[in-house]
């Protein structure tokens, strides 16, 4: 067999706890969890920033956020920051997006030879979004509390555009079996990201199984401020579970339509003679709250918001059924891309190949640290949090003291030790682990330059109203809510 062929599939903010090969009882993820029982699951996956630009950003480059200047959602991209699509396509790789990526659209491309859909959205963009979702309301799409006060059974653009992000990966495999070359097909869907609207028939089916989650006395007792500031600037306190029981049913629900997108997919790949040649991986840019902690959407670095789920596949090459337990990163996919395709290796990197994990050989990453940061605009202050098992630190910039959790005795995340005496030599250890290689202070400087930027490039935009020809654009009558 020549060079494999690979295929990457990134929902947008799929908890790593709603799926079933994770253990939950309820939602119905059968082909994903087939991905997961062929090949390994690695159960304490992070994303390298819980939003979906730096997120998907340090994805493409294995690079930290602060590092490439994408801190915030209005981050981009520079066009000369290499990706692992650059890699992949210098070394005779056929490299293609399908989908959801959030690329600027100054350089919408970065590496990839070929787009076959545009995505929803792109960075500095000038469409409104009451274009995409008509006369539903647009604020459905944001992190605040209407995103949950108004959730139920009905259709929205953002399932039709994963409905021909699918259909178009399908297609492509359907004829790339006829050549030689080898491809790297990366998939983006939006699913499940909110608005928090699913078809009728899902809706009911999951609303009558949901019990909403309640935070413990414990826990509020031991809420860190930051916390508690991030939960009055997102207005999540006090939802009553009527509406909390409507968004989870609908979460659940579009969680199924997206498994049953990666099924099809996956049924292309074998019907076209491509499964055994192919490395598949399955993730998502960042995690969904759905109700942990009283909270939702991602923004914050709880397992539900900072975990992603991770799967990867390749028959005869990688093992059936394994369970990897320690930290990983989605900057490490990358660098196992390039490991897997033989290919031009990528400069200046953070991640590390996971083949060792993979193959459970000698230097696998063990208590190798993982990183995750961004800007969190809700308290206005750089957040960076380090996983080293079973320690997570959450080191809040402005703030007298971290978060901090041992995510081995306390998986739910619920006794916050970082204001405790007791742990104050693990806490100064990853502290200081923390601030190595991350000035905060920096951080703050470039912000405030994105800020001033930002805001005459909107004035243009508003002005000018530019069109946008990469993005994808929502066939009639695609929303339909109440249904």
């Amino acid at each position: 067999m020549g060079k494999p062929n690979i295929l990457v599939i990134m929902a947008d903010q799929h908890s790593p706890h709603v799926l079933g090969c994770a253990g939950d009882k309820i939602v119905s993820t059968p082909n994903i969890d087939r991905l997961a029982g062929e090949g390994v699951r690695f159960s304490h996956a992070y994303c390298g920033g819980p939003i979906c630009v730096p997120s998907r950003m340090s994805f493409l480059t294995s690079r930290h956020c602060s590092d490439i200047k994408a801190v915030t959602n209005r981050g981009v991209l520079a066009s000369d920051t290499p990706t692992f699509a650059h890699s992949l396509g210098a070394s005779g790789y056929n490299t293609v997006l399908c989908g959801r990526m959030h690329l600027s659209r100054d350089n919408p491309q970065h590496g990839f030879e070929e787009k076959l859909v545009g995505d929803v959205s792109l960075q500095w963009s000038s469409k409104a979004e009451g274009c995409v979702f008509g006369n539903i309301p647009d604020r459905l799409d944001s992190q605040s509390r209407i995103a949950v006060e108004i959730s139920g059974r009905g259709k929205t653009a953002y399932q039709a555009f994963d409905r021909a992000v699918a259909d178009a990966a399908v297609e492509f495999l359907g004829s790339r079996y006829k050549n030689e070359k080898p491809f790297c097909l990366v998939v983006g869907f939006i699913l499940p990201h909110n608005p928090l609207i699913c078809p009728k028939e899902l809706f009911d089916k999951y609303y009558k199984e949901m019990n909403v989650p309640r935070m413990s006395e414990e826990e509020k007792k031991h809420l860190h401020p930051a916390m508690r500031k991030w939960r009055e600037a997102h207005g999540v306190d006090d939802i009553p579970d009527s509406q909390a029981k409507s968004a989870l049913a609908a979460y659940y629900g579009l969680v199924e339509m997206l498994d049953g997108y990666v099924g099809e997919i996956m049924e292309s790949l074998e019907k076209n003679g491509l499964r055994g040649k192919t490395a598949v991986f399955y993730t998502s840019d960042h995690g969904e709250m759905a109700g942990e902690h009283e909270m939702w959407w991602k923004s914050n670095f709880y397992e539900g918001s900072a975990g992603v789920p991770l799967v990867a596949s390749f028959p005869g090459i990688f093992p059936e059924g394994m369970l990897y337990d320690l930290p990983v990163s989605l900057l490490d996919i990358a660098p196992t891309l390039i490991e897997i395709a033989d290919a031009v290796p990528m400069p200046r990197i953070s991640g590390t190949s996971l083949m060792p994990c993979i193959k459970r050989e000698p230097g696998n990453k063990n208590d190798t640290p993982v990183f995750s940061e961004f800007f969190d605009e809700s308290i206005k202050t750089p957040v960076r949090m380090v996983v080293r098992w079973p320690w997570k630190l959450i080191y809040y910039h402005d703030f007298a003291y971290p978060q901090l959790f041992n995510l081995k005795k306390d998986p739910g995340e619920i006794f916050d030790c970082g204001n405790s005496p007791a742990f104050s030599d693990i806490k100064n250890e990853l502290v200081s682990l923390v601030k190595k290689d991350w000035d905060p202070e920096e951080i703050n400087g470039f912000m405030e330059e994105e800020e001033e930027n930002h805001k005459i490039i909107s004035e243009w935009m508003r002005a000018v109203k530019p069109p946008d020809v990469e993005c994808w654009k929502p066939p009639p009558h695609s929303n339909v809510f109440p249904e």
